[in-house]
C-alpha cells in the first residue's frame, strides 16, 4: 500500500481488528510515518421543545405541514413508533410536534389561529366548514368508524363498524350527517 492508502486506513480505526491495528502501527513505524488525525467535527445537538401532542398520526402530519408551509422548521417525535403500531399511541404519549425554542411562540400562535369559516374553491365555489349543531364551533372532524371498531383491535379481531358521523372537539358532541341536514331543512 502507498503511504496515502495507509493514512486513509488509519482514519477509520473502527473498521480494523486489534491485530490489524497493531500491524498498521508497526508499518507506520517501519516507514517513519506519523498517523495524521483529522480534526474531529463537533456534534451539535439541537434543543427542541414539544408544542403539541397528537394521538393520531394524520393530525400530527397536518400540523407539521402547516408549520413547514409557514417556514417554521419542525419535527415529529415518536412518529415511526406510532406508524408501526397506532394502538400504542396513548402509551407513548402520542406523536409529539417539536420545534426550536426560539420558534415555539410563533408556532403555537400559528397553530392557534382560528379555523376558516369557508374558502373559495376554484370551479366549485364557496366551501363552508361544517359547524357543531350544539355549540356552533368549527373545530369538528368526520368520524367514519364507530368506537367499537377501535375496541375490536384490542382483542386482535379488527371489525370495521361503520358510522358516518361528526365529532366536535370543543364540546364533545357527536352527530350524524343526516341530523344536521334534517335540522336545516326543518328550520326553513
Amino acid at each position: 500500500m502507498t503511504d496515502g492508502e495507509l493514512q486513509n486506513l488509519a482514519r477509520t480505526p473502527e473498521s480494523l481488528t486489534e491485530d490489524a491495528w497493531e500491524v498498521l502501527e508497526d508499518e507506520f513505524e517501519r516507514r517513519n510515518l506519523e498517523i495524521q488525525e483529522e480534526p474531529r467535527q463537533e456534534l451539535n445537538l439541537r434543543t427542541l421543545v414539544t408544542i403539541r401532542q397528537f394521538r393520531d398520526l394524520p393530525e400530527a402530519l397536518l400540523a407539521k405541514g402547516s408549520l413547514e408551509s409557514a417556514g417554521i422548521e419542525c419535527f415529529l417525535r415518536d412518529e415511526n413508533l406510532v406508524r408501526l403500531d397506532w394502538f400504542i399511541s396513548n402509551f407513548v404519549g402520542g406523536v409529539k410536534l417539536c420545534v426550536k425554542p426560539e420558534d415555539a411562540a410563533k408556532a403555537k400562535a400559528f397553530l392557534d389561529e382560528p379555523i376558516l369559516e369557508g374558502l373559495y374553491v376554484h370551479g366549485v365555489g364557496l366551501y363552508e366548514q361544517p359547524r357543531c349543531p350544539k355549540c356552533n364551533s368549527l373545530d369538528v372532524s368526520f368520524q367514519e368508524l364507530n368506537p367499537a371498531a377501535y375496541l375490536s383491535m384490542a382483542i386482535n379481531v379488527p371489525i370495521p363498524f361503520h358510522r358516518n358521523g361528526w365529532r366536535c372537539h370543543t364540546c364533545d358532541a357527536e352527530w350524524e350527517e343526516d341530523e344536521v341536514s334534517g335540522e336545516a331543512g326543518s328550520s326553513s
